[in-house]
C-alpha cells in the first residue's frame, strides 16, 4: 500500500510538496489534497493576496506531477463554509478539516505551521512538520541590480527601469530593451512569496498583504507588488539600500553631536523621498546604541538596516497603538519611528514622547518647517515644543538643516501693542540661533510666519550702530531702551519729541523703515 500524504495550505503556498517530489522524497507516494486547501487559496486569490496565486501554481504543478505518473493525486473532504475561509486565521475551522481528511485515510500530515502539528500530534495523527528556513531561491529579479541600484520598477508591457546612483544624484534608467510580460512578472511574484514562506522568519516575511497589494521584506530587499484591481497592471517595485553608514560619516558639529547625545530626545529627521532619511535614521539609531541605550523601532514595513541589538516591531494586529502599549512596558530609551504619515501616528509619537521615552520620527517633507505643519492641528499648539525640540533635515543623503523648537510668551514679530503678548513657538536655526519662524494663534487660526529677514536685520545692526543712526537722524539728546522683537524705547526731552516724531509722523515712520525698528517715544524724566 502507497504511503498517504494530506499536505496543509502552508507547504502548498511555500512549495514545500513539489520540491519534496523533485528530490525523491515523496516519489511515487500518494497525495491526498483536502478540498478545505483549495478553498481556503481560491479565497486567498480572489482577495488579491499572492499567496493564494503562488498556492494555485503549486496544485496546478502537483496535478501535471500527477500526469507523468510520478505521484497519485487525490481530492477529499469538504469545502469549508465560506465564513470559514474568511476567518481561517482566527478560528482554525481549516486547519479542522485538513486535519480530520489525514486522520480519516490514515495519512501523514505535511506543514510548517507549528501550532497545526502540535494540535495534530495531540489528536494522535502522524505529523512531519518542516521548520521555516531561509530560502535559497535564485529570486529572478536580482540579475537587475547592480552595487549602484537603488531600485528596479517592473510593470508588465514595459521595458524595466532602475534608479541608479547615490542620494542627490539619482538617474532612472531603462535596464533592458524588451517590453516585461504579465507572465514574467507573475514568475517572479510567485518567486518572491514563495522566498519569504519558505524563510519567514527575520530575515524574510509578507510585511503587509491586502487584496491586490503585497509588501515583502526579503533580507535587505523590500519587494512591493501591486495588481488589478488595485493597479492597472502588474508591478512589482523592489527596493534595496547601497550605503550603510555611521554617524561619524556625517559632517556634524560637535555642538549637534552633544545635543543628539544629552539633549534631544524628540527629534525628527525629515526630507523629501530618496533623500537619504533612512540612511541617517539607522546611522542614528546605532549611535544611541553604542552609547548604552535600550533602542527599538516601530516600522511599517520593518525595512530599516539596523543591528540585531536593536529590535524592529511591526503593527501590532495593524496598529502602532498597540505597539506603543507594548513599548510603554519594554520602557526603551530609544524609539525610532520611521514614516509617519496618518494622524494616529503623530499621536502615538506625542503619546510615547510624553510618556518620557526618546522618540525620533521620520516624515516626508520638502522644507524643514513642513516637518512641523504636520503636528500642527494633530496635538495641541502649546505641546508641540515638549514633544519635538530638534528637526534634522535631510536632503542629497547630508544634513542641510537643524532646527529647535522653543516656547516664550512675547509679542510676535511684526506687532507692536504689549497687549498682543501671547504664547509663541519660535523655530531657530540651530547652529546660529537666529528665529526663522514663528508659531502663534491668532483668534480661531494658527500662524506660521516666516521672520527670517527680520532676524538678519536684528542681528546685523547693534546697539552701537542702532544709536548712531538714531542720532544722525533726530540730532537731540537721548536715550534708548531695546526691547525684544525689534522694538525700543526712545527717550526725549519734552522739547525734542515734536521734531523726533515729524509732521504726521513721517520723521519717526522713515527712522523705522531705515533701521526696521518700532520706536516708542516717551519723555524723559
Amino acid at each position: 500500500m502507497d504511503k498517504v500524504f494530506v499536505p496543509d495550505t502552508s507547504v502548498i503556498i511555500d512549495g514545500r510538496v513539489t520540491h519534496l517530489i523533485a528530490s525523491g522524497e515523496l516519489e511515487g507516494a500518494k497525495i491526498i489534497l483536502p478540498n478545505a486547501v483549495i478553498a481556503e487559496l481560491e479565497h486567498q486569490a480572489n482577495v488579491g493576496r499572492e499567496t493564494g496565486g503562488a498556492g494555485l501554481s503549486e496544485i496546478t504543478a502537483l496535478v501535471g506531477l500527477a500526469k507523468e505518473g510520478r505521484i497519485s493525486l487525490e481530492y477529499a473532504g469538504p469545502r469549508p463554509e465560506p465564513a470559514q475561509a474568511r476567518m481561517a486565521k482566527r478560528t482554525g475551522e481549516i486547519d479542522a478539516l485538513i486535519r480530520a481528511v489525514a486522520k480519516e485515510h490514515s495519512g501523514t500530515l505535511l506543514t510548517s505551521d507549528k501550532v497545526q502539528s502540535q494540535v495534530a500530534s495531540a489528536e494522535g495523527i502522524e505529523t512531519r512538520y518542516f521548520e521555516p528556513k531561509v530560502s535559497d531561491l535564485a529570486l529572478g529579479f536580482k540579475s537587475y541590480f547592480t552595487p549602484q541600484t537603488l531600485s528596479i520598477h517592473l510593470k508588465e508591457g514595459c521595458v524595466p527601469q532602475a534608479k541608479v546612483g547615490a542620494p542627490g544624484k539619482i538617474e532612472l534608467r531603462a535596464i533592458g530593451r524588451a517590453k516585461l510580460t504579465a507572465e514574467e512578472l507573475q514568475e517572479m511574484a510567485k518567486e518572491i512569496i514563495e522566498a519569504a514562506k519558505r524563510g519567514a522568519g527575520a530575515d524574510a516575511f509578507i510585511e503587509i498583504e491586502r487584496k491586490g497589494a503585497t509588501v515583502v521584506q526579503l533580507r535587505e530587499f523590500r519587494c512591493a507588488i501591486a495588481r488589478p484591481p488595485f493597479s492597472d497592471g502588474l508591478e512589482i517595485t523592489v527596493v534595496h539600500p547601497i550605503l550603510k553608514v555611521t554617524l561619524d560619516d556625517y559632517p556634524l558639529s560637535k555642538r549637534l553631536k552633544e545635543r543628539l547625545s544629552r539633549r534631544a530626545e524628540g527629534v525628527i529627521v525629515c526630507g523629501p523621498p530618496g533623500a537619504g532619511k533612512s540612511t541617517f535614521t539607522a546611522a542614528l539609531a546605532e549611535f544611541y546604541l553604542s552609547m548604552k541605550k535600550i533602542v527599538k523601532t516601530m516600522e511599517s514595513p520593518r525595512d530599516l538596516q539596523v543591528v540585531d541589538e536593536i529590535t524592529q516591531y511591526a503593527p501590532l494586529e495593524g496598529s502602532f497603538e498597540g505597539t506603543s502599549d507594548i513599548l510603554l512596558l519594554v520602557r526603551p530609551d530609544y524609539t525610532i519611528y520611521d514614516e509617519m504619515r496618518k494622524t494616529s501616528d503623530f499621536r502615538v509619537y506625542s503619546d510615547m514622547r510624553l510618556a518620557g521615552i526618546g522618540m525620533v520620527g521620520v516624515v516626508h517633507a520638502n522644507r524643514p518647517i513642513d516637518a512641523v505643519h504636520r503636528f500642527v492641528g494633530r496635538v495641541d499648539l502649546g505641546v508641540i515644543p515638549q514633544i519635538v525640540d530638534t528637526i534634522i533635515f535631510i536632503k542629497d543623503g547630508e544634513v542641510q538643516k537643524v532646527h529647535q523648537l522653543e516656547f516664550r510668551v512675547k509679542v510676535p514679530f511684526g506687532m507692536r501693542e504689549q497687549d498682543l503678548a501671547r504664547p509663541v513657538i519660535e523655530v531657530k536655526d540651530f547652529e546660529s540661533g537666529g528665529v526663522e519662524y514663528e508659531i502663534y494663534k491668532f483668534g480661531e487660526e494658527t500662524v506660521i510666519l516666516p521672520v527670517s529677514t527680520g532676524r538678519r536685520m536684528e542681528t546685523r545692526i547693534d546697539e552701537a550702530r542702532l544709536r548712531a543712526m538714531v542720532a544722525r537722524a533726530i540730532r537731540a539728546d537721548f536715550e534708548i531702551e531695546i526691547l525684544d522683537g525689534n522694538r525700543a524705547i526712545l527717550f526725549l526731552s519734552p522739547r525734542d519729541i515734536p521734531k523726533a516724531i515729524g509732521r504726521r509722523g513721517k520723521a519717526i515712520a522713515a527712522l523705522e523703515r531705515k533701521t526696521g525698528f518700532a520706536f516708542d517715544v516717551r519723555e524723559r524724566e
